[in-house]
């Protein structure tokens, strides 16, 4: 499985790579990073149908992750990736624009692993 993961913070990647450094070894899945919206498309751009999954951020700076979300929906080839958005702020605002923007689930940080994982293999 292909995921993407999107977030302005850049010690996600390690913070992924540690956690998910047996399914990685495995190749049961491989991550790649984008540190910000711009770079998460052109990514999807360059590597179109290649993300199963995208795992993004909703406060970044410059394009945020809902703006993203939607723009990915928008115009991602059929079948469209599955969108878990992530954030900070469980509240009810951000997580019902994210649905109404057809995100696939939400998670809240910091993240628990263990349910990211069962997530994962449910998808």
């Amino acid at each position: 499985m292909n995921v993407l993961v999107v977030d302005d913070e850049e010690d996600v990647k390690l913070l992924f790579e540690q956690r998910f450094r047996k399914e990685i070894k495995n190749e049961e899945i491989q991550f790649a990073f984008a540190f910000s919206g711009e770079a998460a498309l052109q990514y999807l751009t360059q590597h179109q149908q290649e993300a199963v999954l995208i795992l993004s951020d909703i406060n970044m700076p410059g394009m945020s992750g809902l703006d993203l979300l939607k723009k990915i929906k928008e115009k991602e080839a059929s079948p469209p990736p599955k969108v878990v958005m992530i954030t900070a702020y469980g509240d009810e605002e951000n997580y019902n624009t994210a649905m109404r923007l057809g995100a696939d689930d939400f998670l809240t940080k910091p993240l628990d692993f263990t349910q990211l994982k069962e997530k994962l293999k449910a998808l």
